[in-house]
C-alpha cells in the first residue's frame, strides 16, 4: 500500500479533499488506509456490513453512516476478519465496534466513534451506494478515502 499522511494529503491537494471533523479512532492494525468508497447506511442494524464484507473489497473501504450510533456494534472480529479475507482495505464506522482487541491485531484499517459490547439487531434494513454525510463530510459513492491518525479525507478523485 502506498504510504501517506493525510497533513500531507492536505498540503498537497487542498482544493481536492474534504476533511471529516474529529472524533473518529483507529480501532484495526493499519493505521493508515485508502480506496475507493462504497457507501451503506444502517442504524443498530448490520446485516448490510455483514454482506458487504462478504464481497470481494479489492482494496476498497466501506463507509458506513450508522446514525453515529453509540448503543451497538456495527463491527465485530467475525465480520472483520471476514473483510480481510474478501481483501477490504479499511471500515469507517459512523457509530461503534466491538472486539477491540482481535480488530487491533487484523491487518485492516477500521476507525470508527468507539466500542460497545452490544451486538446490532439484524432485520436486514439499510441502503447501499448512495451519498453519506457525517462529521462534516460528505462521502459520494465511487470517490476516495484516506484516513490515518491524523484523521479521514475524502476526495472525488483518486490522489495517490
Amino acid at each position: 500500500m502506498t504510504q501517506f499522511t493525510t497533513p500531507d494529503l492536505c498540503d498537497e491537494f487542498p482544493e481536492q479533499v474534504s476533511v471529516a471533523e474529529p472524533g473518529f479512532r483507529n480501532f484495526g492494525g493499519v493505521h493508515n488506509f485508502h480506496g475507493q468508497v462504497v457507501t451503506l447506511k444502517c442504524f443498530e442494524d448490520n446485516s448490510l456490513v455483514r454482506e458487504w464484507v462478504g464481497r470481494k473489497g479489492d482494496g476498497k473501504v466501506l463507509v458506513v453512516d450508522g446514525g453515529g450510533s453509540m448503543r451497538r456494534a456495527m463491527l465485530g472480529d467475525r465480520l472483520a476478519e471476514r473483510a480481510v479475507e474478501n481483501g477490504w482495505a479499511g471500515i469507517i464506522i459512523y457509530g461503534c465496534i466491538r472486539d477491540v482487541d482481535i480488530i487491533a491485531e487484523l491487518p485492516l484499517g477500521v476507525q470508527a466513534l468507539g466500542s460497545h459490547p452490544m451486538k446490532t439487531d439484524k432485520k436486514g434494513v439499510g441502503e447501499s451506494h448512495l451519498p453519506v454525510s457525517f462529521h462534516g463530510l460528505d462521502f459520494v459513492p465511487e470517490g476516495f478515502v484516506y484516513a490515518d491518525n491524523n484523521g479521514i479525507l475524502f476526495s472525488q478523485e483518486r490522489l495517490i
